[in-house]
């Protein structure tokens, strides 16, 4: 049985018909690739960071991580996965902690917001930056800013009876046990592995063993 020959396909037939496809790709209107490669409009924003006030102008996609490092120049936030999976880049937003790479600078107009330089400083530390240097609660310290922020809130969370996964009851104020704090800092990694001294810190600034 013949082919039909409105149907045969040639090798050099592909090859007209893919560069006649380019073409017309190429041949879009002016207007219109000016379109699509125009910049997104800038955003003014006002956010209280560590006590104190600040007007940033803003690419709306710029992530709470990235207006506090790159524009703010507070470094002290660490940018490890960019992916919310290692909590390096902890920071406390009106009371609560939350991954900065995950959250875009321009959803907390107004907010305040605590980083690690705002906890304490050298010449006055926070309790739970000094219990980490007693009970030697890192070691590389890279993850370690985002450690004490979220070892600060989640005792705060305990002390505001926030149950968690492994509170035996969600009526009952939770307390900061092991197994309580393990489960509320799982989110924080150290790759160095010193998690048992971070939780010997914790302890001692909530003021119990277990």
């Amino acid at each position: 049985m013949q082919p039909d020959p409105e149907f045969v396909c040639s090798r050099r037939g592909v090859l007209i018909g893919t560069a006649t496809t380019a073409m017309l790709a190429h041949s879009t209107p002016t207007d219109a690739r000016a379109a699509a490669k125009a910049e997104v409009a800038a955003m003014d924003i006002s956010l209280e960071v560590n006590g104190e006030r600040h007007a940033l102008t803003l690419d709306p996609r710029t992530t709470l991580l990235d207006a506090l490092r790159e524009h703010l120049h507070l470094t002290g936030t660490k940018k490890g996965c960019d992916h919310g999976q290692c909590g390096a880049c902890t920071v406390i937003v009106d009371g609560r902690r939350i991954n900065s790479c995950l959250t875009l600078a321009v959803m907390h107009e107004g907010d305040k917001v605590t980083t690690i330089e705002g906890l304490g400083t050298p010449d006055k530390l926070h309790p739970m930056q000094n219990a980490f240097i007693v009970h030697d609660g890192y070691q590389c310290g890279y993850c370690t800013p985002g450690q004490i922020c979220s070892a600060v809130a989640v005792l705060d969370e305990i002390k505001a009876g926030i149950p968690s996964h492994v509170s035996a009851s969600l009526t009952d104020a939770p307390r900061a046990t092991n197994a309580e704090m393990r489960e509320r800092m799982s989110g924080n990694i150290c790759r160095c592995g010193a998690y048992s001294n971070i939780l010997e810190a914790m302890a001692d600034v909530a003021g119990e063993k277990g």
